[in-house]
């Protein structure tokens, strides 16, 4: 028996998958179809090449397929809500499967409570800025207030920090920070990158923040922006970072020792730290666009020495040069591709003042 496979996408965008949940009647890729077995009782799962079907099984796959299933599933899911594709890690691909087909989040407005209700309070394993242990902290986002805080006590009556809802990111890094469930959460201090890495035992509590956070962002730009569409603000939510590793640098009379940084490209802010985990950055570069003078070159100028890997680039801002070098000539195209995006794009109204601060900055 051969299923028309290739007239199907799967769930999260994979062309010709090769797997699906004949429970379900809905087609997956390879990847998803193990975080259907985690929900065995509702959804499992066969090849659709390997595995005999049945031609009851088979019928139930054609009168139902993927569109089906998503009107069916995913009657009233918020605009906010992020919606993961293949190139997502597995935790939120995981409660995404979970909340339509184990909860059924989206049948029913109250289930949605936990993300949807404009106040949040609980409990996150937070990273200490000095020593790098993980304590718990007490965490509250306000809509209302347009912050988001954490306390140092649980008994505290002010709070440690206060995150402006405006300048807030938040973005899943369980690679960098070690745990399937870590999230990176950024927000501006004095116009400066401030990181915090938390995380959570359980994935659905943490998938719950990160999508409050997105509400709380939506709801936001929904009164900054009101000329703007959904379509506009959604990608505007909650942003993953451009380009990350490890690269080398020097100083700026390029006559200093190149030392060894992590770089993270976050939309025009290229910020570099001494370690992946870091909260502030050490320094931060804006980049701007094209018709305003910025450029990535391959390679260095001539005469330039102290460096210990190979594949060199050099970002030229209209104020000065920034030197760089990559370990692998792999690694120097990905940066360079990258940096490329955002040079190419034109400058928005708000991000001359920006570049404005960083020309300013102290």
């Amino acid at each position: 028996i051969v299923f028309c496979a290739h007239l199907h996408v799967s769930l999260c965008h994979v062309a010709d998958p090769e797997w699906a949940s004949y429970t379900l009647g809905v087609f997956v890729c390879l990847s998803c179809s193990g975080l259907h077995r985690n929900i065995a009782q509702i959804s499992k799962v066969k090849s659709i090449l390997l595995d005999p079907w049945s031609s009851t099984e088979v019928e139930f796959m054609d009168s139902v397929g993927n569109n089906a299933a998503k009107a069916k599933y995913e009657q009233i899911v918020p605009a906010f809500y992020y919606r993961p594709t293949h190139k997502d890690c597995i935790l939120l691909r995981e409660q995404w499967i979970r909340a339509k087909y184990e909860r059924k989040e989206f049948l029913c407005v109250e289930r949605q409570e936990p993300y949807s209700a404009g106040y949040r309070e609980g409990f996150l394993w937070k990273r200490g800025r000095d020593k790098g242990q993980y304590l718990s902290r007490k965490f509250i986002l306000s809509e209302r207030e347009g912050v988001l805080k954490y306390f140092n006590k649980h008994d505290a009556r002010e709070p440690k920090t206060i995150m402006r809802i405006n300048t807030l990111n938040a973005t899943f890094q369980p690679t960098k920070i070690g745990t399937a469930h870590g999230l990176q959460i950024t927000h501006l201090k004095d116009n400066s990158t401030r990181n915090i890495f938390v995380y959570q035992e359980d994935g659905k509590e943490m998938v719950d923040w990160f999508n409050a956070i997105r509400a709380a962002r939506f709801h936001y730009m929904q009164v900054a922006f009101p000329g703007a569409s959904t379509s506009e603000l959604l990608p505007k939510l909650t942003r993953n970072y451009i380009k990350e590793g490890y690269m080398e640098k020097t100083g700026p009379k390029h006559t200093e020792g190149f030392k060894k940084r992590w770089f993270t490209l976050d939309d025009r802010r290229l910020m570099y730290f001494k370690d992946p985990l870091d909260a502030y950055a050490r320094g931060e570069v804006f980049i701007g666009s094209r018709e305003n003078s910025y450029t990535t070159l391959p390679g260095l100028p001539p005469n330039i020495q102290g460096y210990h890997w190979q594949f060199g680039i050099t970002i030229v801002t209209p104020d000065r040069k920034f030197l760089l070098v990559c370990e692998t000539e792999e690694d120097q195209k990905d940066w360079i591709a990258a940096l490329q995006t955002v040079i190419n794009r034109p400058m928005l109204p708000q991000e001359y003042a920006v570049e404005a601060y960083f020309k300013h900055k102290p």
